[in-house]
């Protein structure tokens, strides 16, 4: 009953033999040992198992279309056709609707969305002013992580003179987080009267932000050997058990940097818990990710200088948003979106502004494809 010049179901289809494969090969003894490719299949599996299901919803709707009209055209019978065009009335409206997810669906997943990540906020310009911004913004994200449910660990951080952070690292793990997070990175401004002002003159300050999706720990090659490790005790809140024990940790690594070929030292240091071997493992983990970010780099800029993207660029040292207090609004620079709720903004409520992002890169992504 389905039309034969329907392209959306010409292009679901050929996904239906590939949905069979892989739900096969991921039972495969062979392939479950083989963790790289065992990952990245359920990955595609679950995409693929959601394409199909918007596919069964798709035919169903098209299904009741066609029989609705068949009957509207040639039965007599009054009830029936009142059922008919009630039917018709339901159906219509969802398929456009299905279209669009499915379009949606098809569009080429970024293959790092699903992970979590490590986010690093660095005071820039502004002096303390900028450090109690940095100190906002880790608030806003924390919250923003409470409420999706995601668990959020600080692994480092250097605070600042009045308050806030010269400095912080932390790991955020749960649903989809690089996926959500990405579009944070870059530079947030701010413009207001710093508490720090005597006089009462409007400041603008800044702080960076950056995104990194964690490496698992087959995608990049360490050698534990070569790491050099030490231990010192942590400062800062905790009691007496804190300046006693030697839970701190400070990792340098040796790497060769492929793009230049010269070998450099990566230092990385992790305080976050009184876990001194729990605080090698975190400490790990950031240097798995950090090399994969250096490595993946051209990846990232290849990605963004083919599509020419506004919205998850390469470059995190352009100015993202501006965060305008006198004015009571923020504004996010890459796709001109403004709302006056500040104070809601900077309390978690960044949803919205995420959902604008994630429309508009997905209109380009759509476009690229084709769709």
């Amino acid at each position: 009953m389905i039309e034969d010049n329907n392209n959306i179901l010409a292009k679901l289809d050929g996904l239906e033999s590939r949905y069979e494969e892989v739900s096969t090969l991921i039972t495969d003894p062979a392939v479950i040992a083989d963790q790289e490719r065992y990952v990245k299949l359920t990955r595609e599996y679950k995409d693929l198992g959601d394409i199909m299901d918007a596919r069964k919803r798709y035919v169903a709707c098209l299904n009741s279309i066609a029989e609705a009209k068949d009957i509207l055209a040639n039965e007599t019978d009054s009830d029936m056709k009142e059922m008919a065009r009630e039917e018709l009335a339901a159906n219509e409206p969802l398929r456009p609707q299905l279209e669009e997810e499915i379009k949606m669906l098809l569009v080429p997943k970024d293959p790092e969305d699903a992970k979590n990540v490590q986010m690093e906020i660095r005071a820039g310009t502004g002096g303390d002013e900028a450090a109690l911004f940095a100190g906002d913004l880790f608030g806003m994200y924390k919250r923003f992580c409470d409420s999706k449910g995601w668990n959020l660990s600080v692994t480092g951080s250097s605070e600042g003179a009045v308050g806030g952070f010269k400095e912080i690292d932390f790991a955020v793990s749960g649903d989809n987080v690089y996926g959500v997070l990405k579009y944070e990175s870059g530079v947030h401004r701010v413009q207001r009267v710093p508490a720090t002002e005597t006089q009462g003159r409007m400041h603008t300050s800044a702080a960076t932000v950056a995104v990194l999706p964690e490496a698992d720990k087959f995608e990049v090659n360490i050698n534990e050997g070569d790491i050099k490790w030490d231990t010192f005790r942590s400062s800062g809140a905790g009691g007496q058990n804190v300046n006693k024990v030697e839970s701190g940790v400070r990792l340098r690594y040796p790497w060769k940097n492929p793009n230049t070929g010269e070998t450099e030292e990566i230092l990385i240091e992790c305080t976050e818990t009184r876990d001194q071997p729990k605080n090698k493992e975190r400490a790990l983990s950031r240097l798995r990710t950090f090399i994969y970010d250096r490595e993946h780099q051209k990846y990232i800029d290849d990605i963004a200088s083919r599509r020419k993207s506004l919205v998850s660029t390469g470059d995190r040292s352009a100015k993202i948003r501006t965060y305008n207090y006198p004015q009571g609004r923020v504004t996010d620079h890459r796709i001109g979106y403004t709302t006056h709720d500040l104070q809601g903004f900077i309390g978690g409520d960044i949803q919205d502004m995420i959902d604008a992002l994630t429309v508009a890169e997905n209109a380009e992504r759509m476009k690229d494809a084709e769709l």
